[in-house]
C-alpha cells in the first residue's frame, strides 16, 4: 500500500460502496466502471474488506487478503458481497439498505510472523494494530484490526479466530500455525 487515501479518494470508495449496494440488492447489475475516470490510486490494484452495520450491529463483513484487481472494483464487488453473501447473515433487504452503514478496511500486504511457542506469539501480536490471518493447511481465517475493539484479550483473539477457521480453539496452543499480520486504513461513512 502506498499513501493513505485522500479525502476525497476515500469519499469516492464510499459513493462506490454504497451504489453497488443500493442497486445489487435490488437485483440491478452494476456497470462498468469508467476506470480512465477514476484517481490513479483506486486505479490499482488493492484489497479490502467491506463492513456493514445497523445502529452499530454487525450485519454483514467481507473481503479479501490478497489484491488481484483494480481497489475501486475491490471495494464494489466486496460491498455487494457483504450484503449477500456473507454467511452468517440472511441477504440483505431493499429495505434496509438505507439503514446500513459502510465501512472500508483498505489491507497492508500480509506479512508472517515468526514465534517459537505459544507464548511467544501472544508477546508478538499487537492488539489494537495488527490484524491477525491464522492459516493450518487450507483452512483459514482473518480478523481485522478493529475486533481488537471487542476481543482485547490475544489469547481469546486467536481461540476465536481458530473457530473462525474451523478448528479447535486451542489449536493455536499445540500446534504451530502460520500467523500473518497486516495493518489497515479505515474509513467509514
Amino acid at each position: 500500500m502506498t499513501a493513505g487515501l485522500s479525502p476525497g479518494e476515500r469519499e469516492l470508495l464510499l459513493q462506490l460502496a454504497r451504489q453497488a449496494l443500493e442497486q445489487g440488492v435490488r437485483g440491478i447489475p452494476l456497470a462498468a466502471l469508467d476506470m480512465d475516470g477514476l484517481p490513479p490510486e483506486l486505479r490499482q490494484p488493492g484489497v479490502t474488506f467491506v463492513t456493514l452495520t445497523i445502529e452499530g450491529e454487525l450485519r454483514g463483513c467481507v473481503g479479501a487478503l490478497e489484491a488481484y484487481q483494480p481497489l475501486a472494483e475491490d471495494v464494489r464487488e466486496h460491498a455487494l458481497a457483504a450484503a449477500t453473501q456473507d454467511y452468517r447473515f440472511p441477504p440483505v433487504t431493499p429495505q434496509e439498505v438505507p439503514q446500513l452503514k459502510i465501512e472500508i478496511s483498505r489491507l497492508t500486504q500480509p506479512v508472517q510472523l515468526e514465534y517459537r511457542d505459544a507464548d511467544d506469539l501472544l508477546a508478538r501480536l499487537r492488539p489494537g494494530i495488527d490484524g491477525v490471518i491464522l492459516r493450518d493447511g487450507a483452512r483459514r481465517a482473518t480478523f481485522l484490526p478493529q475486533v481488537w475493539e471487542k476481543i482485547p484479550d490475544p489469547a481469546l483473539f486467536l481461540s476465536y479466530l481458530c473457530q473462525k477457521m474451523g478448528a479447535d480453539e486451542g489449536l493455536w496452543r499445540v500446534k504451530k500455525i502460520n500467523v500473518f499480520t497486516y495493518q489497515v486504513e479505515e474509513f467509514h461513512e
